[in-house]
């Protein structure tokens, strides 16, 4: 057995992996890289395996660093199916789609931009299309939680519950190959434990072979409550102190439906009043009627919230703006609105243009609620720039910029250990995934310390014999 480790190798997007027996070849998520120069250009790059070989793919879950060349896979020639959670499999038919219309309209841009007299550049035909993506999505197969599937002959696979996103999915893979049975358990990204709306992720007895993911392993995350109680501060002071407005970038899927979470709460509890909340984004809008429809995935509290919020008690006043025209009147908004959109690292999308018209204004405040991969505008924002570049327009960053830790999809270092800690032997062999150098470092020598277990952090294009 092999597995080549394709993406997510000393970074955080483009989770990829190949798994090769004597029997069959099969992927473990195709998503996009997200952030820096050269993502658009990895994007594009041929596969490095055959896709018309690949049998079929196992998907963790829905967001486009895991699941966003998907389609790609199947124009070029990939025509099995696609193994994940009912939840995901619903998310992705909003989410995919969605996906190729930026890669359509992307594409439109650099054809008006580039000189009919020279060759058009290799961005000037979109990476995959509208159609492709519905071609891939009836290659889908929705899985339940906890049930044994069987993808291939020597194959035998369990989705367990990761806590990370709506339908988001441990793997549990037992491989077959003559008398030996090797078990491999792909952690796919761990939710924080504790938190609201999902369940905790699944405890894992044991395993062979372990893909951990490390986005956050070298940092603890800011208590919930406290994290809470910024939240509270930052909205009340910039709203009816300042008279400004609050932008919060988020992931259409799970992030902003959690920040709804909150704000509903807080509103409930009337430690928030008078609350004007936009949701921007229609995929967060059509994401966040498929969260209402898997209330069974729900925590024991956000199954009474969504009671409250069908009921229509208590409610601040929430709106979903659906039009280009509602997304721009937005815009002439100085005072009183939180503006939540999409993208949540802030390099596309409606985000761009509420910064554009936010960022240069003291009375402003931005909620930087997730994580912010390198080379792109939401780490610029974090990491303190002065000044950004927006539709090719410099902004001066005069609005408080303020990152709410605790709100992160991600288990901190401490929930990792805590996950790992359930393991009752050792791996044989782990590796630490999906993390920036220093993050999955710091957890691979913790791992090493404290549990004393053989761990490596893989670069793209590494394979390991198993």
């Amino acid at each position: 057995m092999n597995i080549t480790v394709l993406g997510a190798g000393g970074e955080v997007t483009g989770s990829c992996l190949l798994v090769q027996t004597n029997s069959t070849r099969f992927l473990v998520d195709c998503g996009m890289v997200q952030g820096g120069r050269d993502a658009p250009s990895r994007n594009r790059k041929p596969f490095d395996f055959d896709p018309g070989r690949i049998d079929f793919v196992l998907l963790t879950h829905a967001h486009i660093d895991h699941s966003g060349l998907l389609p790609k896979l199947t124009s070029k020639g990939f025509a099995g199916p696609i193994y994940t959670t009912a939840a995901t499999a619903d998310l992705l038919a909003v989410m995919l789609p969605d996906s190729a219309h930026i890669q359509e309209a992307d594409a439109q841009r650099a054809n008006r931009h580039h000189s009919p007299a020279r060759a058009a550049p290799d961005d000037a035909a979109p990476l995959y299309t509208t159609q492709d993506a519905l071609d891939c999505l009836r290659q889908l197969q929705a899985v339940r939680y906890d049930e044994d599937v069987r993808p291939h002959a020597g194959v035998r696979c369990r989705f367990r519950d990761a806590g990370h996103i709506l339908g988001s999915a441990i793997l549990e893979i037992w491989l077959t190959e003559g008398a030996k049975t090797t078990k491999v358990v792909l952690s796919g990204d761990l939710g924080q434990p504790g938190r609201p709306i999902l369940r905790d992720p699944t405890p894992i007895d044991d395993a062979d072979v372990l893909f951990i993911e490390s986005t956050y392993g070298d940092r603890l995350h800011k208590d919930q409550g406290a994290t809470v109680d910024e939240l509270v501060q930052v909205v009340d002071q910039t709203l009816h102190g300042r008279g400004g407005n609050v932008i919060v970038p988020a992931f259409a899927v799970g992030r902003t439906q959690e920040v709804i979470y909150h704000l509903h709460r807080l509103a409930c509890e009337r430690r928030l009043n008078n609350l004007h909340i936009y949701v921007d984004s229609p995929m967060a809008a059509a994401a966040t009627r498929i969260t209402m429809r898997h209330l069974e995935l729900f925590d024991e509290a956000a199954r009474r919230l969504a009671g409250w919020h069908s009921a229509g008690r208590d409610l601040p006043l929430l709106h979903f703006t659906a039009s280009v025209e509602e997304s721009m009147a937005l815009n002439r908004v100085r005072s009183g609105a939180v503006i939540v959109s999409a993208s949540g690292m802030c390099d596309a999308g409606r985000i761009k243009h509420h910064l554009r018209h936010n960022l240069g204004r003291r009375e402003c405040s931005v909620l930087i609620t997730g994580f912010q991969a390198q080379g792109t505008l939401g780490r610029q924002l974090v990491d303190g720039a002065k000044r950004v570049r927006i539709f090719r327009e410099d902004i001066e960053v005069r609005a408080s910029i303020h990152t709410l830790g605790g709100f992160s999809a991600h288990a901190d270092q401490k929930a990792l250990l805590g996950w790992a800690a359930s393991f009752k032997r050792a791996p044989r062999r782990v590796f630490a995934v999906h993390g920036e150098d220093a993050a999955a470092n710091a957890l691979a020598q913790r791992l090493r310390t404290v549990n004393g277990w053989n761990v490596v952090t893989p670069r793209c294009g590494e394979s390991f014999d198993l």
